[in-house]
């Protein structure tokens, strides 16, 4: 897990999702992965918005480019 930190994702859902109607496998560490990136956009946007000297996390402190 990412660090040791609790999971984000719905796993149930998150697999679905990646199956893509049944058409890919999904590997038991993808999970693990992606909950990662998950807690890398979190840390991202908590920057951004301290950066810019606000509080609250907008949509675009987490897809900014």
């Amino acid at each position: 897990m990412a660090e040791g930190k609790e999971m984000l994702l719905v796993a149930s859902k998150t697999k679905d999702a990646l199956k893509g109607n049944g058409k890919y496998n999904v590997s038991g560490d993808a999970l693990e992965a992606l909950n990662h990136h998950v807690y890398w956009l979190v840390d991202q946007a908590q920057k951004r918005c301290e950066a810019n000297g606000r509080k609250t996390i907008r949509n675009y402190d987490i897809f900014a480019g």
